[in-house]
């Protein structure tokens, strides 16, 4: 007997908005922008749609979105409370589906393959999940429901907020083929950009493409996104949360020209991504940085090595990057570390036994002492007699 496969995606709507306002009520209704200082140089990191009313929208510069928003009610924001109503939400889900995926902080994929006969109507148990986190919870969720992961988490965006949208096994082309192509994950500002100037305007537009002609302009993700506009995608979970990198990055309050405010920056920036990532028992084996100059020009650049967790290696590996980064006589706006292709410490260990004992031990000594006493306690390094912001 064929089972047809049934995947929902839940996406908490505007969820740190909706996290802040549980813990002070009197910000329901009001436009709330979450992030930086409205006064500094950081970026958007959530809004309520009552601020997005006001053209606002996540990553916009702080300072544009004040300027659009001032009557804005401008927050910090709780990280720790959002952690935990997530795991929250994850610990409700658990008791209906038979497998969850978290895509993200605020995002989960439920597999409910095989499970009509115990719910019956999919849409019905939609609305249960919706009503039972909003009493529960108080928060807010949208819903896409699909017979893969790739539709389900484009329906879920079909009716933000408190939406519910469920796409028939079957009519998965149907439903994607009049959505604007930025609608599908994958496809920024660049690549629609790019595709409007060659008459893709719409998935369907896309789809309708010889898939030659699509992996010739775009490569391999091109043939993915083809691949996603015709319907197609994952049913494929990974019950386990796995992080996929860690980053860290500081937007200087003037412009910095100074190359050791710089890279004292840049060290610290090191020093945070390493501890999180031996905190979490990681080694990593590619680092990038990220350098925006004042004219907000950004570059990029990256470096596989052997897997380390050693802030010494990874801080010269960062250090090296940024050296041939800069190569514009243009002030610093905004510097920022990345690692990613983690590979576990156990499995690293054995891989690499030559690994220096002492040093291992001494890392591990600076992760101890930091979480009992705080970042600032012991510094390693070039910059450690320095003070550290």
């Amino acid at each position: 007997m064929l089972i047809m496969t049934t995947i929902f995606h839940l996406d908490l709507d505007a969820f740190f908005v909706s996290v802040e306002r549980i813990l002070d009520s009197s910000l329901i209704g009001k436009p709330v922008i979450v992030g930086a200082n409205p006064k500094g140089r950081g970026v958007i990191s959530a809004c309520s749609y009552e601020a997005r009313e006001y053209g606002l929208h996540s990553a916009m510069p702080i300072r544009q979105a004040f300027q659009l928003c001032p009557n804005g009610v401008y927050l910090r924001g709780h990280f720790n409370e959002y952690e935990r109503y997530s795991n929250a939400v994850k610990n409700l889900l658990s008791k209906f589906a038979p497998e969850i995926e978290q895509a993200s902080i605020d995002e989960f994929y439920l597999n409910f393959s095989g499970c009509q006969k115990i719910y019956g109507d999919f849409y019905l148990l939609a609305k249960f999940l919706q009503s039972t986190i909003l009493k529960q919870l108080n928060l807010p969720v949208s819903i896409g429901i699909a017979s893969n992961k790739s539709v389900a988490k484009i329906a879920s965006d079909y009716k933000k907020p408190f939406g519910i949208t469920m796409v028939k096994t079957g009519e998965e082309k149907i439903f994607l083929s009049n959505l604007p192509i930025q609608k599908m994950p994958g496809i920024g500002k660049v690549m629609q950009a790019e595709m409007n100037s060659k008459g893709i305007y719409t998935l369907g537009d896309l789809a309708s493409l010889p898939i030659d002609f699509i992996a010739l302009l775009y490569g391999k993700n091109g043939i993915e996104l083809w691949n996603r506009a015709n319907g197609e995608g994952s049913v494929l979970f990974s019950t386990k949360h796995v992080q996929k990198n860690i980053s860290k990055e500081t937007t200087f309050k003037e412009d910095v020209t100074n190359l050791t405010i710089i890279e004292q920056a840049l060290f610290n920036l090191t020093s945070k991504v390493c501890q999180n990532m031996r905190d979490l028992n990681y080694f990593a084996s590619t680092i990038a940085i990220k350098l925006r100059y004042s004219d907000f020009i950004t570059i990029t650049k990256a470096k596989t090595f052997r897997p380390t967790n050693d802030d010494r290696v990874i801080y010269q590996t960062a250090l090296e990057l940024f050296r041939k980064a800069y190569t514009r006589r243009v002030a610093i706006r905004l510097i920022g570390v990345h690692l990613s292709k983690f590979v576990n410490a156990s499995v690293q260990e054995q891989l690499f036994e030559s690994i220096e004992d002492k040093r291992k031990n001494m890392l591990e000594a600076v992760n101890f002492i930091r979480n009992k006493y705080g970042f600032k306690s012991i510094q390693i390094g070039e910059f450690a007699n320095n003070s550290i912001d």
